[in-house]
C-alpha cells in the first residue's frame, strides 16, 4: 500500500540548445533547440514504485536528473514533501539531496576506486550525521546486510567486485544517508538477467521494509512490469500515459505505449512478469 504523495512534479520543462552546422553559422542562423522534457507532471507516494519507461531519447533520464537538480530545469516545480527543490540553495539543497538519492546505471563510475566499500559507506553516514554512524563497523555491516551482501565486502575496493555487487554497494551508499526517495536510473540494464532479478527483488524489499518511494527508470517494459506499482510512459519529452502498471500494460491507451509493448512483448498483463 502506498501512502500520501511525497514527490510532486509539476510542469517540468528542459530545453537544450543544439550545435549549429557550418552552413548555419555562416548564414548566422539561430541555433535550434531540443526540448528534452516538455511540461511533465506526476506524483509519487510514500512506499510506491513509479516506473518511468520510454525509448532512447524520450527524456526519461533528463527528467530524473532534473528532479535532483543534476540538470537544472527551465521551468516547472519539484517539491519533496512541503519543500521546494528548485528554490533550495546551500545547506537546504544539500539536505534535500540527502532525502532524495540517485542510483546510476554505472556504479563503478559513481564509486571512488581508491576507497574500500566500508570507508565509502561510513563516510556517507558520517558526513550526514546519520544515527549509528559513530560505530563504523556496525553501521557498515547493517547497510551491507540490508542489500544482502556479506560484511567481508567492506574490505574490498570497487574493482574487486562483480557488477551486481557494485550496484548493491551503490544502493547501500544511497541508503546510508536515510533517503525518502530513490531515483534508480537504468540501475539494472547493464546486468545479466539473473542478477537483474536479484536487484529488482532488492528494490521491492526496500519499498516494503523501509517505505521508501522509488522512481525506477528503465527502457525495458519487462523490468518495469516486475517492480512498478504505476507506470509512466515518455515519448519525445512528454509523458503520454500514466496509470496502474497492470492496467497500462494490459490495455495501453496511447499508440506509443502499444508500440513499446510490441517491441518488448514480455510483460505479464497482470502487471508482474519474469524478466526477459
Amino acid at each position: 500500500m502506498t501512502g500520501e504523495p511525497i514527490l510532486h512534479v509539476e510542469g517540468v520543462t528542459k530545453t537544450f540548445g543544439m550545435r549549429r552546422t557550418l552552413r548555419e553559422r555562416v548564414g548566422r542562423a539561430e541555433a535550434a533547440e531540443h526540448r528534452a522534457v516538455d511540461d511533465v507532471s506526476f506524483t509519487v507516494g510514500r512506499g510506491e514504485i513509479l516506473g518511468l519507461a520510454g525509448g532512447s531519447g524520450s527524456g526519461k533520464t533528463t527528467l530524473a536528473r532534473c528532479l535532483i537538480r543534476l540538470v537544472e530545469p527551465d521551468s516547472g516545480a519539484v517539491r519533496l514533501g512541503d519543500d521546494d527543490v528548485l528554490a533550495a540553495k546551500g545547506a537546504d539543497l544539500r539536505e534535500l539531496r540527502r532525502r532524495m538519492q540517485m542510483v546510476f546505471q554505472d556504479p563503478y563510475a559513481s564509486l571512488n576506486p581508491r576507497m574500500t566499500v566500508g570507508t565509502a559507506l561510513h563516510e556517507a553516514g558520517r558526513v550526514h550525521r546519520r544515527p549509528g554512524s559513530e560505530d563504523a563497523d556496525r553501521f557498515v555491516t547493517e547497510l551491507l546486510a540490508r542489500v544482502h551482501l556479506s560484511p567481508t565486502i567492506a574490505a574490498r575496493r570497487p574493482r574487486e567486485l562483480s557488477g551486481g555487487q557494485r550496484q548493491r554497494v551503490a544502493v547501500a551508499r544511497a541508503l546510508a544517508v536515510g533517503p525518502e526517495v530513490l531515483i534508480a536510473d537504468e540501475a539494472v540494464s547493464a546486468l545479466d538477467v539473473s542478477v537483474q532479478a536479484q536487484l529488482l527483488n532488492l528494490f521491492l524489499d526496500l519499498r516494503d521494509e523501509l517505505g521508501v518511494a522509488i522512481v525506477f527508470v528503465a527502457h525495458q517494459l519487462a523490468v518495469i512490469a516486475e517492480v512498478a506499482d504505476r507506470v509512466a510512459i515518455m515519448h519525445q519529452g512528454r509523458m503520454v500515459e500514466i496509470g496502474d502498471a497492470g492496467v497500462v500494460l494490459r490495455d495501453p491507451q496511447h499508440e506509443y505505449t502499444r508500440a513499446l509493448l510490441a517491441a518488448h512483448p514480455h510483460p505479464d498483463p497482470r502487471g508482474r512478469a519474469g524478466v526477459a
